[in-house]
């Protein structure tokens, strides 16, 4: 059923069904299916996918975009086997709606106000899906555009509320109520449509008789004549009704574009294809399409086709356009820009890319396209580091390519470098000052940051991070951080920024470079000298350093058992090699002299050798110390005549009581036969060890500077502790009573 359009033209009656639903509509386009004929043709069929996006406070009106026939027969194809378009002839905007609805188009456009949602009243009327078809436009025979043609489907949503409660309570239906309900539905569609640069609204009106009415029914549709577009255009497509009872309805489709530019690669070149009937004059304009400004032009030339232009791929660039258009009065140019999506042209747009020094504290990125990206200042170190973000305290900013950029500085720096990215990677860095102030300086740059009731705090920008300074970091700026606090304080460092939140300080580091030098060559001539000195030694100094380090074993002899686990350690420390001394090897010399001349004897050779005295505790070595520090002497005969330990206490005390020890004394105890609380206080003044669980640590501390790697210090930890084993076994499973040698010291006397 057709009904009339006022001020639009002629009602039209729907003459095709849809597939799904019956109504008079064209299907969209199937996959890959070209159109073409007389009355045109396009290279691909639409694709659509719904998508949002803001659609409020658009002014009405139409901006024209003709394609005219010239192009539309460049777009159209040759081949026979192809469907054609629908024409629709003349210029006015029509609708048309399935049978038993009615219809009505608005005079002009509307405003593109959805407003905000609202509760329906009862059963309205709400779009369902959006449908398009591709058609011509004709004005002329051979004058026509390329249109897109909506369908909007509607269902009718939502029930009368008060048909529950009358049902739910067995209330008399009230005829001034049942009136309405059987009513027809009236609705005030809203197509908006996008493609730019053209923006449109359209209001339609529908009505749908009662009998159509059926909660949650479709109840057909209404198809709007058409919205102009061009070739190659995104359209997006909103649907809604006012007053507004859901969300819009909204669709994003790509329009087919020209098929007379094929671009092919040829090698290192690219060729441009331009299927141009013969005879056909027409202008070719190659141009960087520059967004903001004007366009950059290129290339021209007047042409006949068909043509072929060789272009080299270092030429590419995303804003690479190409303009056409016939040679005769008032003709329009249609253009296109293939490249943006092409990895090369972006290869090359950064390639070309320039960054500028504009004096006295500005610059610009000089590059060909428009291009979203952000420039961060950074400090480079001339030790070719990466240049380090100065973010925070200085912000990112927005770049706006080929236009200048003002410093957030106070004066310029030659460390001072600009990175521009891109939101996947750095692309460009320069240092903009390395020409005007010279090669980068070895400066370090403090930030100083403000913090409450104006207290500021300063830190030295290193590759480890923003380092405080008078800290306790093992860092060159950690080091020096008084001298340069003071150099900041007396002037003599670079302001290069000041703001709210703190500054920026260059501070030059050559005269403590000249002093780091200067220690350089006092250390190289210590050294020498030293080396001299060590040249001069003699002769059985260094005989005795190839021995190794001297040891001098202490004990009390509690019992045989415990002699023969001193005797195995002593044999395996001789092996390591030390030069161990312990009385066990020497029982005729304590015997000729006595353990007290012995052990004066062998202490100070060992102390005067560098080597150390090791101080092996047992319960009868803690008893006795105990004793000798209650009693300030030992009873003469208390121990036997080889003790050398009960001898020794009267001169290892005195060092331990007058803080001589450390550095020459080692205290030891074996695992299993001591509690590490039962060494007296007096002894932790140097090392103590538990054996053989710290054999590692005691055996690199008995052989001081000459200590193998910690590998080789394990293994050998290693080979003591299974020279120790069968003693320690033998020692706790059965300890004896009696005083023995072992077959070490058996060896060795």
């Amino acid at each position: 059923m057709g009904v009339r359009t006022p001020g639009r033209g002629r009602a039209q009656a729907a003459q095709r069904r849809d597939p799904e639903t019956g109504e008079g509509f064209r299907p969209l386009l199937p996959a890959g299916t070209q159109l073409s004929g007389r009355r045109g043709v396009v290279s691909a069929p639409l694709r659509g996918a719904g998508r949002t996006g803001p659609q409020a406070w658009v002014l009405p009106g139409t901006w024209k975009m003709p394609v005219p026939w010239f192009f539309l027969s460049l777009a159209l194809g040759r081949n026979p086997a192809v469907l054609s378009l629908e024409r629709v002839v003349g210029p006015q905007d029509t609708a048309r709606c399935s049978p038993g609805l009615s219809c009505h188009l608005w005079d002009g456009d509307v405003l593109c106000l959805p407003g905000s949602l609202v509760s329906a009243p009862g059963p309205v009327l709400v779009p369902t899906r959006l449908q398009t078809e591709l058609v011509l436009r004709c004005y002329k025979e051979t004058d026509c555009d390329l249109c897109v043609r909506v369908a909007v489907h509607l269902a009718v949503h939502g029930y009368w509320e008060e048909a529950e409660d009358e049902e739910k309570f067995g209330i008399a239906e009230d005829p001034a109520i049942e009136e309405p309900r059987n009513a027809s539905l009236q609705a005030h569609v809203v197509l908006s449509f996008q493609a730019y640069p053209t923006a449109r609204c359209v209001l339609l009106e529908v009505q749908v008789p009662a009998a159509l009415v059926q909660p949650g029914q479709s109840v057909g549709s209404v198809v709007f004549d058409c919205f102009g577009a061009a070739l190659g255009a995104e359209v997006r497509i909103w649907s809604y009704t006012l007053p507004r009872y859901q969300k819009e309805l909204n669709l994003t489709q790509q329009l087919p574009a020209l098929t007379w530019l094929n671009v092919s690669a040829d090698g290192d070149d690219v060729r441009l294809v331009l299927d141009v009937p013969e005879e056909q004059r027409f202008g070719l304009f190659l141009y960087w399409n520059q967004v903001p400004g004007p366009a950059k032009p290129w290339w021209h030339r007047n042409l006949t086709g068909p043509q072929t232009i060789t272009l080299n791929h270092t030429d590419l660039v995303p804003c690479l356009c190409i303009q056409v258009w016939r040679l005769e009065p008032d003709s329009v140019r249609t253009s296109v820009c293939p490249f943006r999506e092409d990895p090369r042209a972006h290869r090359n747009l950064w390639r070309a890319a320039r960054l500028q020094l504009l004096p006295p504290r500005a610059w610009r990125l000089d590059v060909p396209c428009s291009v979203p990206a952000e420039a961060t200042l950074c400090w480079q170190a001339p030790d070719g580091g990466p240049c380090q973000p100065l973010v925070p305290p200085l912000p990112r900013e927005n770049v706006t390519v080929n236009k200048a950029l003002e410093f957030p500085l106070l004066k310029g720096h030659p460390n001072i470098c600009v990175q521009v990215s891109t939101w996947e990677k750095q692309e460009l860095q320069e240092c903009l000052w390395a020409d005007s102030l010279g090669p980068l300086k070895d400066d370090i740059l403090l930030v100083e940051t403000q913090g409450p009731q104006d207290n500021g705090s300063l830190c030295a920008l290193e590759p480890s991070g923003c380092t405080p300074l008078l800290s306790r970091a093992s860092t060159r700026a950690a080091r020096l951080g008084g001298p340069l606090l003071q150099d900041v304080r007396s002037g003599q460092c670079l302001q290069l920024w000041d703001d709210d939140v703190g500054a920026l300080w260059a501070c030059p580091m050559e005269k403590y470079i000249h002093r780091r030098w200067a220690l350089v060559w006092l250390a190289c001539l210590l050294l020498a000298a030293v080396l001299f000195l060590l040249l001069l030694l003699k002769k059985n100094h260094v005989k005795a350093a190839a021995r190794g380090r001297a040891a001098l074993l202490l004990y009390s002899a509690d019992d045989a058992g415990f002699e023969r686990l001193v005797g195995a350690l002593a044999s395996a420390l001789f092996q390591l090699p030390l030069r161990v001394a312990v009385d066990l090897w020497s029982r005729r010399e304590l015997s000729a002299q006595g353990p007290l001349a012995w052990f004066h004897a062998q202490r100070r050779q060992t102390l005067q050798e560098g080597g150390v005295v090791v101080l092996l505790f047992s319960p009868g070595a803690v008893a006795l110390c105990r004793e000798w520090l209650q009693a300030a002497t030992l009873a003469p005969g208390a121990h036997g005549p080889h003790d050398a330990f009960a001898a020794s206490l009267s001169c290892l005390l005195p060092d331990f009581l007058q803080g001589r020890a450390p550095g020459r004394y080692v205290g030891a105890y074996f695992d299993r036969l001591l509690s590490p609380d039962a060494v007296p206080a007096l002894f932790r003044s140097v090392p103590v060890f538990s054996l053989p669980s710290q054999l590692p640590d005691f055996l690199g501390t008995l052989q001081g500077p000459a200590a193998p790697h910690p590998w080789r210090l394990a293994e050998r930890a290693e080979q003591v502790s299974r020279a120790l084993q069968p003693a320690l076994d033998s020692c706790f499973r059965a300890p004896g009573t009696g005083r023995g040698m072992g077959p070490e010291a058996e060896n060795r006397t």
